[in-house]
């Protein structure tokens, strides 16, 4: 079975080709805004319109496959940007109609913790998914991945994405958000807001941008707001872990990149005798073959749509999805 999939929901236009054995093809352009400014979906969707042809033909040519060879097209379907998600949802349905293939929804967060699974071999982790868009816990149960705790209104990747372009650093943010707190000397104080198994991120952000107009050190500042950032998400997931007894974590999403982050998140599991699986830098941003491989589980599982059904999902929540594609004996 080979499945094309197309990921479109923010700055990332990628096309992925996978089959059951792996991933074939995984190729991606990232629109990257004006210095300073945050993503502007209409311009993100023009970029993603250019470049969608060229990355098919790429990842076509990569796999050494012809479009008429695929046996279904997998696209994002939410949650994300609208005018960006369009894009993705107009190309696959052009190459369903053309070509009589079948259509397959996926959730842009699924993909993430599905791409992060297969890439690590964890079978039955507590996750937990860190990107430009998503902060949360979650965990497979009774058909569907449940969220344990939560950003209450921005993501992390988001708060610190932000902070970093207030600050003038090239994109992307965190990275060099990082660099700079690695120069960091004295941790100040910042809002932790931690409720129940909840976060949040707002206050966190606008109370930095408050020491750095108040003249304090910039790389104290970073410090400040990367580990205080990290130590929330650090607790939430502790505390499910005590609550779920799982056996191993998960990081997925972009922000699993971060060296700091991976290395709070294996004192944690250590303390609970998990193991740790961390997501391939390649794969944790967005891709386009986490949606092809995701596809692929749905599509073996009768997942498909009708061209009718397609419409985005800009605010589609990971437990609304159904998961037929696990079968686990608890479930």
């Amino acid at each position: 079975m080979i499945i094309l999939g197309i990921e479109s929901t923010a700055h990332t236009i990628g096309v992925g080709i996978v089959s059951e054995n792996g991933v074939l093809a995984n190729e991606n352009e990232t629109y990257t805004p004006p210095q300073g400014l945050g993503i502007h979906p209409r311009e993100a969707a023009d970029h993603h319109a250019v470049k969608a042809p060229y990355l098919i033909k790429r990842a076509l040519d990569k796999a050494g496959v012809r479009l008429s060879d695929i046996d279904a097209v997998a696209f994002s379907q939410g949650p994300g940007l609208g005018p960006a998600l369009r894009v993705g949802a107009t190309v696959a349905r052009f190459i369903a109609i053309k070509y009589s293939k079948p259509l397959v929804p996926v959730h842009h967060g699924v993909a993430h913790i599905e791409i992060a699974k297969m890439t690590t071999g964890a079978k039955d982790p507590l996750v937990l998914l860190v990107s430009g868009g998503h902060t949360m816990v979650t965990a497979y149960s009774g058909g569907r991945y449940r969220v344990f705790g939560e950003t209450m209104d921005i993501s992390v990747g988001n708060c610190l994405d932000m902070f970093a372009r207030f600050l003038g650093l090239p994109n992307p943010g965190v990275p060099h958000l990082e660099e700079c707190a690695s120069r960091g000397k004295v941790m100040l104080e910042l809002p932790y807001t931690v409720k129940g198994q909840d976060m949040s991120f707002a206050g966190l952000y606008t109370a930095a941008v408050k020491l750095v107009k108040e003249g304090k050190r910039t790389e104290d500042v970073c410090l400040s707001i990367v580990n205080t950032a990290y130590y929330m998400l650090a607790e939430v997931t502790e505390r499910a872990l005590a609550l779920l007894g799982k056996r191993e974590i998960v990081l997925a999403g972009g922000v699993a990149r971060s060296h700091i982050l991976r290395s709070i998140m294996e004192i944690v599991a250590s303390e609970y005798a998990a193991t740790l699986h961390v997501v391939p830098p390649e794969y944790a941003g967005d891709n386009g073959a986490m949606i092809a491989w995701t596809g692929l589980l749905a599509y073996r599982s009768g997942v498909s749509i009708s061209i009718e059904d397609s419409v985005i999902r800009q605010r589609w929540r990971i437990d609304e999805v159904s998961i037929p594609w696990i079968k686990y004996s608890n479930s």
